[in-house]
């Protein structure tokens, strides 16, 4: 069974997923536009090193993260709190873009930067009370192609897309609800990658 479903050029490609819904932009932003985000989100984004604990030993998040969005979105995950950050207009740009193609508003957006193969983010599904009943998540990718992989929660289903620098994911449905996805670490020698998740805080 082919991944996605056929669609015409101008349309998103509609991936072929039980109890779930999403489509794929494998090149919403072009090679020019998408070197250029990235370079300016690895500079412009105020990075952080969170920390969680994991059996009572806190450990960093394999990941570098930054959380942007309207002055009262506050967001709670792996038992992380934070408080948005103003958007900026680098952030605005690429939001104005994925809400022109998705007819979403989003509010927020959970940013990750993968410096290497050693960085990475395990199983889990984004469906966090602040999300909604139906959480809605525009992820967007620059930088090195990463394979996302999704597995059902409860029959025997996986999928793997391979993220393009420039793609554009749109998760929404019961998808939260049936499945989990990780960016699996790595020990290949791979470049950085940085992920903005855009999300709807209720």
């Amino acid at each position: 069974m082919d991944l996605f479903s056929s669609q015409e050029s101008n349309e998103p490609q509609k991936l072929n997923i039980i109890d779930g819904d999403i489509d794929y932009f494998p090149n919403l932003f072009t090679a020019s536009e998408s070197d250029n985000f990235f370079e300016k989100l690895k500079t412009d984004i105020n990075w952080v090193q969170e920390e969680i604990s994991f059996y009572g030993k806190t450990h960093n998040l394999p990941r570098l993260t930054a959380w942007y969005g309207d002055s009262d979105k506050q967001y709670t995950y792996s038992g992380i709190t934070v408080n948005a950050l103003p958007w900026s207009s680098l952030l605005l740009d690429i939001k104005e873009k994925i809400e022109s193609v998705s007819n979403i508003a989003f509010n927020s957006v959970l940013l990750n930067f993968y410096r290497d193969g050693n960085d990475g983010v395990s199983w889990h599904s984004d469906d966090e009370k602040e999300l909604g009943e139906n959480p809605i998540i525009g992820s967007v990718s620059f930088g090195e192609i990463r394979p996302f992989q999704l597995k059902h929660k409860f029959l025997d289903e996986k999928i793997k897309i391979e993220l393009n620098h420039g793609s554009f994911l749109l998760m929404k449905g019961e998808t939260q609800h049936n499945w989990v996805h990780q960016i699996p670490k790595t020990k290949k020698q791979i470049k950085e990658r940085i992920n903005l998740t855009f999300r709807i805080i209720k």
